[in-house]
């Protein structure tokens, strides 16, 4: 989430001074932001029966977790559509997605995990 935020700044900057170094700065934490989503789909793929299996069948923070698992779903499908379509129409939207989503993941994140740790009380 950091990375895709600082690469936000970085690339609203690329028109202002200084414009070689903000390209730089964007190419290269889209590269980490690429690597860091990689590492993300191994623990999301580690979750899945781990974490979430047993928690859908103990019945447990089923909403925020259910949200979790569309978010990330939407994460991936719209960071494949950045990544490998080069419709000019489809893109704007894909990245507008990507980046609404992923913002709030951010937020639900911590919210799931208080949401989590409420129910056991």
């Amino acid at each position: 989430m950091l990375t895709g935020a600082g690469w936000l700044v970085a690339d609203w900057q690329k028109n202002a001074d200084g414009a070689e170094i903000w390209q730089q700065v964007a190419a290269n934490l889209l590269m980490i932001h690429g690597g860091v989503a990689m590492l993300a789909l191994l623990l999301l793929g580690a979750l899945v029966p781990v974490h979430l299996l047993r928690a859908w069948r103990s019945r447990k923070n089923r909403i925020s977790g259910s949200i979790m698992a569309t978010f990330n779903a939407a994460l991936i499908v719209t960071a494949f559509g950045l990544y490998y379509l080069g419709s000019e129409v489809v893109r704007p939207w894909m990245s507008w997605i990507h980046l609404s989503v992923g913002f709030a993941l951010s937020l639900m994140f911590p919210l799931h995990i208080w949401f989590g740790r409420r129910e056991l009380r």
